[in-house]
């Protein structure tokens, strides 16, 4: 099948296939004279494995790691979908269930308590925060929470243009080689930024750019600065780490 014909298949973007081709994620088995991929059936099977990942939230790259490794079982992996895939209808349920309840109760036809208003609810943490919390410890946290917390509207305004300009000097670099001058030079500019916010030594740098590809929604807004931004700084502020040592 052609790219186009899988697209609609699928029911998602052709440009969504070339850019798992260009990663390394779906790598059509057969590309014509003209430069038309040309998909098997075995690229159709890994293609549904992972459209069921996305579903379940998994990063491009997280997904790539784990198909691509060898103790791959596909069986396994599809019971595995089964599983997290009940477990997100379940809680689907109960906020369908607390929606159907409010409209009943504005309509006065039952009366609900606090609790039920609230059920399948759960925002009682930073997952961003909990995450880093976890990774660097609390001390590197506070310091950061601490310094943005004492800023002045201005002072925030300025360092989210500093950092969004460091985010388009990268985006302009990332066709070419992260370990190039130019992008370890821009890449420094973001070490000595992040770095005047907390403590952020080369190893617990080079956690956070490994983070950006991890966790789909920070790779959701570091590439809306350009596709492949977050792989980009990735692997950018690896070798920057490792270049530290």
């Amino acid at each position: 099948m052609r790219v186009k014909e899988v697209a609609d298949l699928a029911q998602i973007s052709v440009r969504t296939l070339h850019h798992y081709d260009e990663i390394g994620l779906l790598v059509p088995d057969q590309t014509t004279e003209a430069g038309y991929r040309i998909y098997s059936d075995a690229n159709l099977e890994l293609l549904q494995q992972i459209l069921f990942f996305r579903e379940l939230g998994f990063p491009l790259m997280k997904i790539k790691d784990i198909v691509g490794s060898p103790g791959f079982n596909r069986q396994e992996a599809l019971e595995l979908h089964r599983k997290l895939l009940l477990e997100k209808r379940s809680r689907l349920d109960k906020m369908i269930a607390t929606i159907e309840k409010t409209v009943q109760h504005m309509k006065g036809e039952i009366q609900m308590t606090a609790q039920e208003k609230f059920e399948g609810f759960d925002f009682s943490s930073n997952p961003y925060e909990q995450e880093a919390r976890e990774r660097w410890g609390e001390q590197a946290v506070d310091q950061a929470n601490a310094k943005v917390g004492g800023m002045s509207k201005q002072e925030k305004d300025e360092m989210a243009a500093g950092m969004n300009d460091i985010y388009r000097k990268l985006a302009a670099l990332r066709s070419g080689s992260p370990s190039s001058e130019e992008a370890q030079a821009a890449i420094k500019e973001w070490y000595d930024f992040l770095n005047k916010m907390g403590s952020y030594p080369p190893e617990a740098f080079r956690g956070l750019g490994q983070m950006y590809v991890d966790d789909v929604r920070f790779t959701k807004n570091i590439d809306k600065f350009g596709e492949g931004l977050a792989v980009f700084m990735r692997d950018a502020m690896g070798i920057y780490a490792d270049n530290r040592k």
